[in-house]
């Protein structure tokens, strides 16, 4: 395996500091509680393929980070053996000041529990209504040009976009759509799935509590085929609001190396 590059590790972790990975930002979820776990409140039309196509070896080696904002290193590419490589080594690609290829592994990394999302109860109220239809990997180039869509700009790169549609296609990479009854798409995520963790990497929202219905459908879904792990990377106030919680990077990884034993069958 080749290493990447850590010679600039000073360089990129000072940028690391001041960089806002505000991907999974949702709306404020006020008075938020605990729902019942096991409630199924949505109905998912799924479309994803049954299983993802095989890759070749990862040709970099990922070390472990330097520093307190979790840089790993920089250079590799963004080939669909590389990403899923670095996920499998608790790494993810950060794009910053324009170059695609950082590495980053926070020291503190936030999951949201699979039995732990907070749905408040106006946001049950709304679920209940059937306001929102979802489905899941019927248009994720969509869902991701949405998030990337941001006014205060984004870390998601036309390179990204390209890659992570390209996993898609692979089978790696899925996406949860959240539509209004006449058909517009106002809401959704997306992430990468390796055994059984998920990489939820992005949302949007451009109604009220879509977003929130896009997370509901997540756990959902995770809780039907048995992902154990869904990986948010960095925490903000509003996933915690949602029951985002953080563990130590030794912890993360052990949870991760246990998921990584299981496949999961996301047309279940």
């Amino acid at each position: 395996m080749r290493p990447l590059d850590v010679a600039a590790t000073g360089r990129f972790a000072a940028m690391g500091r001041v960089a806002h990975r505000a991907g999974m930002d949702c709306e404020r979820a006020p008075g938020a509680t605990e729902g019942p776990p096991c409630e199924q409140l949505i109905d998912l039309r799924n479309c994803a393929r049954a299983a993802p196509a095989a890759l070749p070896p990862c040709r970099f080696e990922f070390p472990a980070p330097r520093g307190k904002d979790g840089f790993v290193g920089f250079g590799g590419d963004l080939a669909p053996e590389t990403i899923v490589g670095a996920y499998r080594s608790g790494a993810f690609p950060w794009p910053q000041d324009g170059i695609d290829e950082l590495w980053f592994s926070p020291l503190s990394r936030a999951v949201i529990p699979v039995n732990g999302l907070h749905i408040s109860r106006r946001l049950h109220r709304t679920l209940r209504t059937g306001r929102f239809r979802v489905s899941l990997d019927a248009a994720f180039g969509e869902v991701i040009r949405c998030c990337a869509e941001r006014e205060e700009g984004t870390w998601i790169t036309p390179a990204i976009t390209s890659a992570y549609c390209q996993l898609h296609e692979l089978g790696w990479a899925h996406s949860f759509e959240v539509w209004t009854g006449e058909g517009a798409l106002v809401g959704g995520l997306y992430g990468l799935a390796v055994g059984a963790m998920f990489g939820a990497e992005s949302m949007f929202h451009r109604m009220s509590d879509a977003s929130k219905v896009a997370m509901v459908a997540l756990t959902e879904h995770a809780r039907r085929i048995g992902i154990e792990l869904i990986d948010i990377q960095v925490l903000t106030e509003h996933t915690e609001r949602m029951g985002a919680v953080v563990m130590p990077r030794a912890t993360y990884l052990s949870r991760l190396a246990q998921a990584l034993t299981r496949e999961v069958d996301w047309c279940g």
